[in-house]
């Protein structure tokens, strides 16, 4: 039997696994906090992700039934992060994730392309992500689909730089 990849928009129903497939997928960076407190609470935050109301569209990546990745795209910095001082109008993909089962097989190439046509789509020059250090596996994907650091678009959080990549889409 040959798998099937498809993405599509969240679903009610579909919440509950992406959640949980939220906090598996990051799980693997809980050792990278210096508090364990601070990766309960990041936890606890990616699991209610699944309810934000300020996401604009959340792609899942599924074999059939079956939850594979999931990413969300947010249509600025305010929406994105409460940093309306960011100053970043295009949208951001945040929060990809794919099961630890299901890597090394598109995935996340998959919904990042699928972003890019949501953000051509709507007009956008350019879309945004952010990410730090201990990601370092994402990031030689994001630098291999051709995104750059944009240093002038970054931020700390708990002590780590956030640091900022940008695809400019007329490239693209």
């Amino acid at each position: 039997m040959t798998s099937v990849l498809t993405i599509d928009t969240l679903q009610e129903n579909e919440k509950e696994a992406v959640g949980r497939l939220l906090v598996e997928s990051y799980a693997q960076y809980k050792g990278s906090y210096a508090k364990l407190q601070d990766w309960f609470d990041y936890a606890s935050d990616l699991e209610a992700s699944v309810n934000n109301p300020q996401v604009a569209k959340f792609l899942v990546a599924k074999d059939g039934e079956e939850v594979l990745g999931t990413l969300q795209l947010f249509s600025n910095s305010e929406m994105a992060y409460n940093k309306p001082d960011l100053e970043i109008d295009s949208p951001i993909i945040r929060m990809l994730a794919v099961s630890p089962a299901a890597r090394g097989k598109g995935i996340a190439q998959a919904l990042i392309k699928e972003s890019i046509n949501y953000a051509h789509e709507i007009g956008a020059k350019h879309i945004y992500l952010h990410t730090s250090d201990k990601m370092s596996k994402a990031i030689r994907l994001y630098e291999y689909l051709g995104f750059k650091r944009d240093t002038s678009k970054e931020f700390n959080k708990l002590n780590f730089l956030v640091k900022c990549y940008r695809l400019d889409l007329q490239s693209f």
